[in-house]
């Protein structure tokens, strides 16, 4: 398995709009996502400069994606 890279909230949100996702909401520094296709969790993006690795763990993991398709992204 591929290290996890170390990239800021907005890295992370860049990716996840490639994937289908969209902002529904922002409160403060943290941005909530849905998915278009309705079958993936909501997740909460916070904008921090670096994000922690099980915080962007559970972020990928959330988003059904493998750390090599986020990283490729």
């Amino acid at each position: 398995m591929p290290k996890l890279p170390v990239i800021s909230g907005k890295k992370a949100i860049k990716k996840l709009e490639k994937v289908g996702y969209q902002i529904i909401r922002q409160k403060g520094s943290h941005v909530r996502f849905r998915c278009s296709d309705k079958t993936r969790k909501l997740i909460t993006v916070p904008l921090h400069h670096t994000l922690k690795s099980g915080l962007l763990h559970e972020i990928i993991k959330d988003a059904n994606l493998t750390v090599e398709e986020f990283t490729k992204l």
